[in-house]
């Protein structure tokens, strides 16, 4: 290594280091504000909210360090030209590819370090901050309680759209699935409010409800019943029940029982379980049709027989229509066909959600897979267009190349973001929105790479500047004054 590359390599990673730490401990600080309800007021030792953090750290990295890696590039590269210490080198023959041809192998190192470290740390990581959050949530019920979101609590699943009061006790809009004695989900509470009443030596939680209904579901044996009684509804204004708490007062924070979530998991990993889920899901479609074209009674339909040459009649009594009348069996089938397409549809609809929720998991997981590899390439590319834009705008220290770097992330950022939610909903692949951000960093590296080795600007004022000059000088007003 020549001293020209070890002068600039220096200059670069002192700024990568002091950057890259200053934006961790901001990321690191926004986590644990992040987490504050779940970490406050349980009397935690420091060891463990450390350990949370430093768990939850890793994930931060690929957030981190393109940030990083774009300013600190803007900044050496904007000081070395605003000191005319580019000039300098050009002028003992030293172009700019040259200059960055030590920085581009430090980041094709880079990127390899940081795919091995997406692949292995991250993961833990993951594991262990997600178990440990989940152990957290267990010491007091009502963190366990997310607003939006179904959670598990005991023997029911609880939904509520806000918790507001001291310690949130206080629920607003509160649906409950409550487990039945055949471990079916057939009991379902909705309250406009909520209370939770926990004493620190009472095992149970005690939950009152105010003003809301309990339906649960009835299946008679005839299916034409089933529509027309479809569950037993029961008005209350206030509703108390009691949820055994005991997993709660028993709480190891270094257990691990989630071990297998899509974040959690390694390349090879991820590709066993995107391979089983597929073939999980085309057998779950296969079977579902098979099932619903076997028990559909659209077949009885056309056992009626409708003569078109009959005549409609009208019978002394309305006894007499349903002793007598044959078109009255002929009724009661077509009701009970009516009856079960609805159910079919029903069917239909839930079973939509279920494989819409299932392709969405495989999205997830194909996301997190793909996303693993454009790490090797993300470093790399912001670095040449930090790079290329610090020898263009020749501008050092903190004032531009701050803004520039913000504007250039947050538009990398979310396009990404976007781009996932996409492929989450199946709208695009998720190998293409995986690589979107990337796809469209790259010709803009190229092109900045490009102009700043020519020693041109950003943008060719005079190509612009000239051509306005001329047609203002056409306007009668402007070409008038010009001529006095």
């Amino acid at each position: 290594m020549k001293i020209i590359d070890r002068y600039i390599l220096k200059s670069y990673l002192l700024r990568l280091i002091s950057v890259f730490t200053i934006c961790m401990f901001i990321f690191v600080i926004q986590t644990f504000w992040l987490f504050i309800d779940e970490l406050a007021g349980k009397g935690l030792d420091v060891i463990i909210i450390f350990k949370f953090l430093l768990f939850y750290s890793p994930k931060l990295i690929p957030l981190v360090l393109p940030l990083s890696v774009l300013l600190a590039s803007l900044m050496t590269y904007g000081t070395l030209s605003e000191n005319y210490e580019f000039a300098a080198m050009k002028s003992t023959g030293i172009s700019l590819q040259r200059a960055l041809y030590g920085l581009v192998i430090f980041h094709v190192l880079l990127g390899i370090g940081t795919f091995y470290f997406s692949n292995h740390v991250i993961p833990y990581g993951e594991l262990k901050s997600y178990n440990l959050r989940r152990n957290l949530a267990k010491l007091e019920p009502t963190l366990a309680i997310r607003e939006g979101i179904f959670n598990e609590i005991g023997e029911i699943n609880i939904k509520v759209s806000r918790k507001y009061g001291e310690n949130d006790r206080f629920l607003e809009d509160v649906i409950i699935h409550e487990y039945s004695l055949d471990k079916k989900n057939n009991i379902v509470i909705k309250a406009e409010r909520g209370e939770m009443k926990n004493e620190p030596t009472d095992p149970n939680l005690k939950l009152v409800l105010y003003n809301g209904n309990r339906y649960e579901d009835i299946e008679p044996k005839k299916v034409r019943d089933r529509e027309r009684i479809p569950h037993a509804k029961v008005s209350f204004e206030t509703y108390e029940m009691n949820i055994d708490l005991s997993q709660f007062n028993q709480v190891d924070l270094n257990e691990e029982n989630y071990t297998s979530t899509f974040r959690m998991q390694k390349i090879d990993q991820l590709e066993v379980s995107i391979d089983t889920l597929q073939q999980s899901y085309s057998k779950e479609q296969q079977v579902f049709s098979e099932n619903f074209s076997k028990k559909s009674d659209l077949k009885k339909l056309k056992e009626v027989e409708i003569d078109p040459q009959a005549k409609d009649t009208i019978p002394e009594s309305v006894l007499d229509f349903i002793i007598t009348d044959e078109n009255w069996k002929k009724i009661q089938l077509i009701e009970e066909g009516i009856s079960s397409i609805r159910l079919g549809i029903r069917d239909l609809n839930s079973k939509r959600t279920q494989f819409f929720a299932f392709q969405k998991l495989i999205n997830l997981h194909k996301i997190e897979l793909y996303k693993k590899y454009t790490l090797l390439f993300v470093s790399l590319l912001l670095f040449l267009i930090g790079a290329s834009l610090g020898a263009i705008i020749r501008k050092g220290g903190l004032g531009l190349p701050l803004v520039l770097s913000i504007l250039i992330f947050l538009t990398y950022h979310y396009i990404g973001l976007f781009s996932t939610n996409a492929a989450e909903d199946n709208s695009i692949s998720p190998f293409f929105a995986s690589w979107l951000s990337t796809l469209i960093l790259t010709p803009f590296a190229i092109i900045l790479t490009r102009r700043a080795s020519s020693d041109k600007g950003f943008v060719s004022l005079s190509n612009l500047y000239y051509p306005l000059i001329e047609i203002l000088k056409e306007i009668p007003f402007i070409k008038k004054r010009l001529k006095t």
